[in-house]
Order: C-alpha cells, then sequence, then structure tokens
C-alpha cells in the first residue's frame, strides 16, 4: 500500500508541475486550456466556473466557452491539458476541417507555439533545479575527505586492473583530485566515453594504472569501481541460532577487522568470511564505547547468519554554498545528471547495459519513491529532482506524442512554410501513442520480473 500511495504523490508532483507549464503558457499566449487534467480515462470529480463542483463526466456536448475544466481522472499515471486547437490525442476531430480561431493553438505563430510546447520540460527543470538549489544552500554537500583506496575484491575488474587497498588516488587523466567525490566526478562524468590513466601513490612510490572505458560496465556490475577508506561493517540483523549469535555478536555492532586486518567495508567481510567456513575468525568490533574481540566461525556455508550493511567512519564535511552560488552549483548537478543520463541510454543501446536495469517504469518509481521516503524527506525529495530531470529528458525527445515530437513538426511546418494536414497529425500521433503504450507495456513486465 506505501508503495501505490509515494507512486500517486511522486506522479501526481511531476505531472502538476509539467502540465501547469503547459497551460500557464498557454493561457499567456492568449490560447483557451479547456482541461487540465491530472490522471486519464473517465472524470471521477472537477471544477470549472460554469458548472461549479461536479462528479463524473461532464455533458458531451459541454462547452466551457474559455473556462479550464480542472479534474482529476480514474487512472494515475500522467495527466494533460487540453489547449483548443492543439493537434494531439486530445483533439477534437470534428475540427479539424474549420479554420482555426484567435484563441486556438494553431492560429499562433512560431515562438509562441514553441514556448508552450516546451514549457512542461522548462518546468520540470526549473522543479530539479529548485530542489537541488535547496539542498545546496541550506545544507551543502557531504564530501569525503580521502583519496585512498580501502578495498578491492580478489579477483574483481578493478583488481585485475591493478588497483590495491592503500593506494592514494592523485590524479584522473591529468586532473588533481583532492577528495573522494573528485574522483566519483572524474570517472563517472568528466571523462565520460574516454579511458582513464589514473595516477596513484602506493608505498611512496608513483604509478600509473590504465583502465579501459569499455571495462568500466564490467567493474559497475560488481559495485562501485572502488572503495574509499574508512567504511566499516554494520551489523543491522542477526539471526536466531546463528554463528553471529552464539558467537555473540549484536546488532548495532561495529565490525572493526578480522584476525587483526583491518577491514574496508562490508563486502570486504563477506568476502572473508566466505572463504574460511569452519575457521574461526578473532573479530574485533566497537559496540557504543566498548571494543570486544569475538571468536565467530563461519558455517559449512561459509556464512555467519547476520544482515549487513557499510557505516561510513572516514573523515566527512559539508561543503556550504552561499544564496547565488547554490544556483550555480545547482546547475552543475543538473548537467551532471544529464551527462550521466545519456551515458547510460548509450550504454543500454551499445549492449553494454541491461534496458531492465537502466530503465524503470510505475513499478520501480514506486518502489524507489517508497525507499527514499523510508530513508528521509531530503532522500525523497533528490529523488523527485532526478525523476522530474529524467521526465524533460524522455519528454523532449524527437517522439511522437511527446513534447520533443510536437516541436520537430512545428519546426517542419515553419521550414516549409506549409501546415501538416491534420489528419497526417493525428495518424502520427496515434501511432506513436500506440508505441508508447507498447514500451510501457514491456518496462512495466521488466519491472514486475524484477520483484
Amino acid at each position: 500500500m506505501d508503495y501505490i500511495i509515494y507512486f500517486a504523490i511522486t506522479i501526481g508532483i511531476l505531472v502538476f508541475i509539467h502540465e501547469l507549464g503547459h497551460f500557464l503558457a498557454a493561457k499567456s499566449c492568449g490560447m483557451r486550456a479547456d482541461v487540465f487534467a491530472i490522471g486519464f480515462g473517465k472524470r471521477l470529480f472537477g471544477y470549472n466556473k460554469k458548472t461549479g463542483f461536479t462528479f463524473g463526466d461532464l455533458p458531451k456536448d459541454f462547452d466551457g466557452e474559455g473556462n479550464t475544466d480542472y479534474r482529476l481522472s480514474l487512472l494515475p499515471l500522467g495527466g494533460y491539458v487540453k489547449i483548443a486547437g492543439m493537434v494531439d490525442e486530445s483533439f477534437d476531430t470534428e475540427f479539424a476541417n474549420k479554420e482555426p480561431q484567435p484563441y486556438e493553438f494553431r492560429s499562433k505563430n512560431f515562438w509562441q507555439k514553441t514556448f508552450v510546447i516546451s514549457a512542461g520540460v522548462l518546468m520540470n527543470l526549473l522543479l530539479a533545479v529548485i530542489i537541488f538549489w535547496g539542498a545546496n544552500f541550506f545544507k551543502g554537500k557531504p564530501v569525503t575527505l580521502t583519496t585512498t583506496v580501502g578495498y578491492v575484491r580478489t579477483d574483481s575488474a578493478a583488481d585485475s586492473i591493478g588497483f590495491m587497498k592503500g593506494d592514494i588516488i592523485q590524479s584522473i587523466n591529468g586532473v588533481k583530485v583532492e577528495n573522494w567525490d573528485e574522483i566519483r566526478n572524474e570517472i563517472y562524468i568528466n571523462t565520460i566515453g574516454e579511458d582513464l590513466t589514473v595516477k596513484v601513490l602506493r608505498n611512496g612510490v608513483e604509478e600509473n594504472i590504465f583502465v579501459p572505458r569499455k571495462m568500466i560496465p564490467d567493474i559497475e556490475k560488481q559495485g562501485e569501481m572502488i572503495v574509499p577508506e574508512g567504511f566499516k561493517p554494520y551489523v543491522a540483523d542477526v539471526m536466531k541460532d546463528s554463528p553471529a549469535e552464539k558467537a555473540g555478536l549484536l546488532s548495532g555492532d561495529i565490525i572493526y577487522s578480522v584476525n587483526d586486518k583491518v577491514l574496508g567495508g562490508s563486502s570486504e567481510f563477506i568476502e572473508i568470511v566466505s572463504k574460511n567456513a569452519g575457521v574461526e575468525l578473532q573479530t574485533k568490533v566497537v559496540r557504543t564505547n566498548d571494543t570486544l574481540t569475538l571468536a565467530v566461525t563461519p558455517g559449512s556455508d561459509g556464512k555467519i547468519g547476520i544482515a549487513i550493511n557499510d557505516i561510513f567512519e572516514g573523515k566527512s564535511e559539508y561543503k556550504t554554498f552561499g544564496f547565488f552560488e547554490s544556483f550555480y552549483v545547482a546547475g552543475v548537478d543538473l548537467v551532471n545528471l544529464t551527462k550521466v543520463t545519456f551515458s547510460v541510454a548509450g550504454k543500454v543501446i551499445g549492449g553494454q547495459v541491461e534496458f531492465g536495469k537502466a530503465f524503470g517504469g510505475p513499478v520501480r518509481i514506486a518502489q524507489l519513491a517508497a525507499k527514499s521516503a523510508d530513508v528521509g524527506f531530503e532522500s525523497f525529495l533528490f529523488f523527485l529532482a532526478v525523476l522530474s530531470l529524467s521526465l524533460a529528458i524522455i519528454n523532449i525527445l524527437p517522439f511522437p506524442v511527446l513534447d520533443g515530437g510536437h516541436l520537430v513538426m512545428i519546426i517542419i511546418e515553419t521550414i516549409t512554410r506549409r501546415e501538416i494536414p491534420v489528419k497526417v497529425k493525428i495518424a502520427i500521433n496515434n501511432t506513436g501513442f500506440v508505441l508508447l503504450l507498447l514500451l510501457m507495456a514491456f518496462i512495466v513486465y521488466n519491472d514486475i520480473l524484477s520483484l
């Protein structure tokens, strides 16, 4: 039930903001907006100045005479604004052969049409910028103050390339890095499509590690390419009658070392435990203000019966920004996320990343919305900003029925100085709508398979 509620809230906010952009732009250009709907299908209830607040559908011959009907419809999977004279999925075909009226979309010039079509995308971008600005101004950005590698899994792609625990990363492709966040930016954003040369300081000696770009997807499948020092395994839960319970491990314990080997995170602990079935491990844990050493013996399956997470115990700080600087940083955040989005799309097209893992539909959105809300309000807002940006990018694609598709037709009409026949526009939009429904069905199918 939580998933459904958070999905409705998330989609409701994003669709409202998007359609509000179209609505305000249309009104400012002297166009009639006959319907402002959240959801599709049957009208549940709504309000307009002519009939007031009513339940159910309006009469088929209803004419609002320029008064917008604000409504909530049955299927909460989107929404729309019905702009008079705009040839889209809401266009009344009976008006196809009539001359455009002054209040119709069809009668407006290129710039007015472009403004109305683009306004939804601009509002989604604005929402993302405002959320990022608020996060930067009121809280700042967390910065992990280390460039030292804390863990590299044995036999992993990162291990085969040559990374080692304790390496101090100095630069990537000649760009000096001073904290882990700069390392992430250089690997995943600033060098998209490029091979990497990573300069590290190892035991006082500088070395260069070459990372072919084609290997990064393999590294990503195994988790983050390399993990900074400072992470420690955190015991989230202990199973009853498990080796962990018998050894005295408790929920909330932080595991510091095994057999005097200081750990670099939960992955390293899991690796050690899985390779030592039946072997007693001297495990040092921190419990509140006490340090204990427990003898933990993994079972024959190489497990000790705990749920484990990572907790960061290293040095970090929040970098704060001024009022106007926060807008600039929000813009940078927007650009970086856009780069990552197109990078992922490119990897899907290139077959490096599975479609189902890169894109999610209603089920995935509901799951992520609920999880982000469980973490906290800030996390939910960040998820909302990322999703708003994604919605903007998708909508501006030159695909029939999307805003980008409408924009392409407007540009074609302007260049040729001839209006595309209404019947052709309707056919193109209907084809695009069917293809979009098929794509959504495929995405939902993938969502269900991933449950």
